[in-house]
């Protein structure tokens, strides 16, 4: 098929142009009140390409693909420096066993404690148990609405990407928690361990209350791997992005 905008040659079915970048379901709906080039719309186009054109915008591979044709080069280099950071770093998040609790003493878990302390504070209304598990549910929950909020609103996928490793970094931070659950050394905030009060270990309580107190080492290394998992799948993700961007610039150069 050829880019009704550029004419470069591209494979059948995609759902933006390799070279311009344009998304063609939203370039064909808005021939319908441009003046510049051939006039698109339900009466000169059959129904079903039109349907399909509106089918195209609004998938999932367009919202997760999509990359900014106006973006420049200090965009790209930035993005690409900020991705080998984290890149990086997460390496050694990933590789950082349970019980060192790398994460959890980086500073990246000053940013994530108030997150967890208010999810006690707004689950407070759902009960006891829903207060404690409250907390480590918003530090997920933080990530994720920043997640959806660069696809759905922003079209920032680079920007999803980061919050999609960000997410994968809290499930980590969370591990060296779960894994306490019997042991009760962590020293928590407050500067106590869940062994001077009763009930103040999170992870003790949910599991205790679930019956699954013996598996929280086995829980543990699961959140860490999950987490491990996110992070790769943002690494790839955001390298994706950052490489699409970049033939696309090379293409408007040639």
């Amino acid at each position: 098929m050829k880019c009704p905008k550029c004419g470069f040659d591209q494979p059948a079915g995609e759902a933006e142009c390799f070279k311009c970048g344009i998304v063609f379901a939203k370039y064909l709906t808005k021939q319908k009140t441009s003046d510049d080039g051939p006039q698109i719309n339900s009466e000169t186009a059959s129904s079903a390409d039109y349907e399909q054109a509106k089918e195209e915008m609004f998938s999932w591979r367009d919202l997760l693909l999509y990359t900014d044709p106006e973006a420049g080069m200090f965009s790209l280099i930035g993005r690409s420096l900020i991705l080998l950071g984290l890149f990086c770093w997460g390496l050694k998040i990933i590789f950082s066993s349970i019980e060192s609790n790398y994460s959890g003493e980086s500073f990246l878990h000053l940013i994530n404690l108030p997150f967890h302390e208010a999810g006690h504070i707004l689950f407070r209304v759902f009960g006891q148990f829903m207060t404690t598990l409250g907390g480590s549910l918003m530090q997920l929950l933080v990530p994720l609405i920043c997640l959806l909020t660069f696809i759905l609103k922003t079209r920032d996928t680079f920007g999803a990407s980061v919050s999609l490793w960000w997410m994968g970094e809290n499930l980590i931070d969370l591990a060296p928690y779960i894994n306490d659950a019997r042991d009760l050394k962590l020293v928590l905030l407050g500067g106590v361990t869940g062994k001077d009060v009763d009930d103040y270990h999170d992870w003790e309580f949910i599991l205790r209350k679930l019956g699954l107190l013996e598996y929280d080492h086995f829980l543990a290394r699961t959140s860490h791997l999950l987490g491990a998992l996110l992070m790769i799948c943002a690494f790839s993700w955001g390298g994706y992005l950052l490489l699409k961007q970049f033939r696309s610039r090379r293409s408007e150069a040639q």
